[in-house]
């Protein structure tokens, strides 16, 4: 193997985390391997994993010379690609992920535009409700409505969502509207829930919380705006959510003034100047069109900010 390949070869061991799962990836002999890593080892000077009969680990250099030898072979990678003309030219696979019901009503529009401006572009879109690893799961570009972390992908501030109590003009008729998070006690509500553990308190500004009577939890967002619509009882959610109801006057904001601050939206993906022209034409794509949203700026929820607390 010449040097570069022994650099892949450390950067497979230590991924798949053993040298015959190293091979099966690489398409070679374990032996051939175990003798890369020895070589490199020794023109080195230093131990870069512990064995043993179970298992293969990364000893401290090994760390830190994995990190140099992935910018190493990422640069490399990027300037293969920019020779060949990837950099370049919109072209090849892109994947796309966003949570569902954002994706299916504000991204997938985006990408019909995308597709009929880069025909040499295809386009797959996973919408789930769940985070997913861009890089280990072979996603180029992420919706994200979150803070995010610290990381090393590049994130694009595209608007922000605000949080919100609704419920149908019948049942506020009906129960009366909340004045306070205190008042959620004397109120149903219908909750938002992963899994089979009960909704947490709903939070508001300056700490304080309201504990609402959970007359229906579901895993879905879509099933709880309908069932505030049909008067089953507040429901919290975030601004596109409930959007056509609050424009179609199927549902009213209630506690305004005591909103959490909005939920950034971000566009994230990895690379920052060096991702691939597919990667970069959809982010300038994307960020244009989500920047015209009303609802990502607060907008278009029928109603002024003071005239939906009355």
């Amino acid at each position: 193997m010449d040097h570069l390949d022994t650099l892949r070869c450390f950067v497979a061991v230590a991924d798949a985390g053993g040298f015959a799962a190293a091979a099966r990836r690489l398409g070679c002999s374990a032996a051939a391997v175990t003798r890369a890593i020895a070589a490199l080892e020794a023109r080195l000077g230093v131990l870069l994993f512990q064995r043993s009969t179970r298992l293969v680990r990364l000893t401290e250099a090994g760390e830190r010379f994995l990190n140099d030898c992935r910018s190493i072979l990422n640069d490399l990678h990027d300037a293969e690609q920019a020779a060949s003309g990837a950099q370049a030219e919109a072209r090849g696979l892109l994947s796309i992920t966003a949570p569902q019901m954002f994706g299916i009503q504000h991204v997938a529009p985006i990408v019909q535009g995308y597709v009929q401006a880069q025909p040499q572009v295809q386009v797959r879109t996973l919408f789930v409700n769940r985070l997913v690893h861009l890089l280990d799961e072979g996603m180029d570009v992420a919706i994200r409505i979150a803070h995010l972390p610290d990381s090393g992908l590049t994130a694009v501030q595209v608007g922000a969502l605000r949080r919100l109590v609704v419920a149908s003009p019948a049942y506020l008729a009906q129960h009366g509207r909340p004045r306070q998070p205190a008042d959620l006690a004397q109120h149903r509500a219908i909750g938002f829930a992963f899994d089979a553990q009960a909704p947490a308190p709903w939070k508001f500004r300056d700490g304080a919380t309201g504990h609402p009577q959970f007359a229906w939890i579901s895993n879905s967002n879509e099933v709880d705006i309908a069932a505030a619509e049909a008067g089953l009882g507040l429901t919290r959610c975030l601004a596109y959510q409930a959007a056509a109801g609050l424009r179609a006057g199927r549902l009213r904001i209630v506690l305004a003034e005591h909103e959490l601050p909005p939920v950034p939206v971000h566009i994230v993906y990895p690379a920052g100047r060096r991702a691939p022209a597919k990667v970069r034409a959809f982010v300038e794509f994307a960020r244009e069109a989500l920047a015209r949203e009303p609802v990502l700026n607060g907008r278009g929820l029928g109603a002024t900010r003071a005239g939906r607390s009355r």
